[in-house]
């Protein structure tokens, strides 16, 4: 990536987390239309899922400058995840459900330089974790 499109993720994520509960509900309710047969991976109650997503998001995008220092934990969160049944594919719809959740949460903002910054940010993280 580079420094404006990270400036450009981490710049447009501030404007996400006054309204990081909304965003994660649009995320999970995209991210079921998109792919229902991922429902079941998750609790009934999402409450605590929401949570987490919003706090890897939160930990991915202020680290974005330094990437290595959370290739770990990265790592890490794809072992899992792979674990409760993720597969390669079910990648794209997370991607699409997260790049959607972003355009409704930020509107006007989220411009066409904005969404390839974080189209790149996804695409290095998600490499990532299926990589583990």
């Amino acid at each position: 990536m580079t420094p404006q499109q990270i400036e450009l993720v981490q710049s447009s994520f501030k404007k996400v987390v006054p309204i990081a509960g909304t965003a994660a509900d649009l995320f999970y309710d995209r991210l079921f239309e998109l792919a229902p047969t991922v429902r079941p991976m998750f609790p009934a109650d999402l409450a605590d899922q929401k949570k987490k997503l919003i706090g890897m998001l939160a930990t991915a995008v202020n680290n974005l400058d330094k990437l290595e220092t959370i290739v770990p934990a990265v790592q890490d969160l794809g072992r899992r995840h792979k674990g409760y049944g993720v597969s390669d594919e079910h990648y794209t719809p997370v991607g699409a459900a997260l790049l959607w959740s972003l355009e409704q949460g930020l509107g006007a903002d989220f411009t066409p330089d904005v969404k390839g910054a974080w189209t790149e940010a996804y695409t290095a993280l998600a490499g990532v974790m299926k990589g583990a």
